[in-house]
């Protein structure tokens, strides 16, 4: 798979491994918002929302982000934050069975997931409870008892990865909605929402889709499901005529409906631009290539390096697109990585993460940072004081 490197904005020096919490600055994004903000904002003011197309930008790019995850055209829209969009999907798939109290989720599910879940639940009252399991145990968990599977593809920690299709299937096969976030998959892993028949999914768009801090979140929901679903969240733009100003709400048909606020334009704009790469991407090349690098980042710091020990699937065909080591002193470690250009992050309480986007990393890549991990811990780099404080994002 052809390197994409020179359309990103990538500092001179810095080996970037932390695609995974946050994607690097695409070149044509820089670009366009500036062009949108002087262009658009600057000389149509308010008219943009017709003239510029803004309105209807939040299921164009959701259509956008949907052929990476196998949606087809009008199921997913964009808007809001994950942890709204959380919400939405767990409150409509509660009420599509009013019988059942329980949500079945994982310890290694992202803890945004969890809250909302434990807000909801303490929202509604009647007995609903959150249910929490390893995620070895998920399978055998699910029962006739069972509202509502909610899972994340990919842990954030780890990179362990679970099998959407079997998951769904046995979520379906036990009464249960099915309800998958992707935050770790768009644009990581092969997805096919689709395919696998699940009634809802949810993600970020700041990571591996590279739509800059803050970027808005997508929501996806079953094609058969879209006219029948009840939002919890009844915005304005999701109502049927908001311009109708109607003081009652009445649902917009489809996936309109999941729409909420209104939509940031600025960071829409930067999104599309984005998504513009992956326009003649093949996931299945991209998948094929981060494996390949992650294969010879485990080889290379097992073999350098025998104080970190792997904490991500050995199995490829388990992991993501990230791999995870464990390491006592792994904040200090990670800071003193950074400081020596090899970004990649920590997660408490040990575990020091690598992503890898091969749109922009390559083996080079991948044996230098090498390099500067074996030198931070032979040499003990990682034991100064400076690299000891945390900060307020780790």
């Amino acid at each position: 798979m052809p390197l994409k490197k020179e359309l990103f904005n990538l500092p001179d020096g810095v080996i970037y491994l932390d695609g995974n919490s946050l994607g690097p600055l695409p070149k044509a994004a820089k670009n366009r918002v500036a062009s949108m903000m002087q262009d658009e904002w600057g000389t149509q003011l308010i008219k943009g929302w017709n003239s510029a197309g803004w309105m209807a930008q939040p299921s164009r790019v959701g259509d956008a982000v949907g052929r990476l995850i196998g949606a087809p055209s009008g199921t997913t829209v964009m808007g809001d934050t994950l942890s709204v969009k959380v919400f939405q999907a767990l409150a409509a798939a509660l009420k599509m069975r009013p019988d059942r109290k329980v949500i079945l989720s994982d310890s290694g599910n992202f803890p945004t997931d969890l809250y909302m879940a434990q807000g909801l639940i303490q929202m509604l009252g009647s007995g609903y409870e959150l249910r929490v399991v390893a995620p070895e145990a998920v399978a055998d968990t699910i029962d006739d008892s069972i509202a509502a599977v909610m899972l994340t593809q990919v842990d954030y920690r780890t990179g362990r990865m679970h099998d959407m299709k079997t998951l769904t299937e046995l979520a379906h096969s036990g009464g249960a909605v099915m309800i998958w976030d992707l935050a770790h998959s768009a644009g990581a892993v092969p997805v096919d929402v689709a395919g696998c028949g699940c009634e809802f999914a949810v993600g970020c768009t700041y990571k591996y889709l590279n739509g800059g801090p803050g970027a808005p979140a997508f929501i996806y929901a079953r094609q058969d499901l879209a006219d029948s679903v009840e939002p919890a969240l009844a915005g304005w733009l999701g109502h049927d005529a908001p311009f109708a100003f109607d003081l009652d709400y009445r649902p917009a048909p489809g996936i309109e409906r999941m729409r909420v606020g209104t939509p940031p334009v600025i960071q829409l704009t930067a999104l599309e631009a984005a998504l513009e790469v992956w326009e003649a991407v093949d996931m299945s090349e991209i998948r094929a290539a981060s494996v390949a690098l992650q294969e010879a980042f485990i080889h290379e710091v097992e073999a350098r390096v025998p104080a970190l020990t792997l904490a991500s699937p050995r199995n490829s065909a388990e992991r993501g697109s990230q791999v995870s080591f464990r390491f006592e002193h792994g904040y200090a470690a990670m800071q003193a990585l950074i400081a020596r250009g090899v970004i990649g992050d920590f997660r408490a309480p040990d575990i020091m993460r690598f992503g890898f986007t091969p749109l922009y990393i390559d083996k080079g890549d991948v044996l230098a940072a090498v390099d500067h991990i074996e030198t931070v811990m032979r040499d003990r780099l990682w034991d100064d004081p400076a690299f000891m404080t945390r900060q307020r994002v780790t």
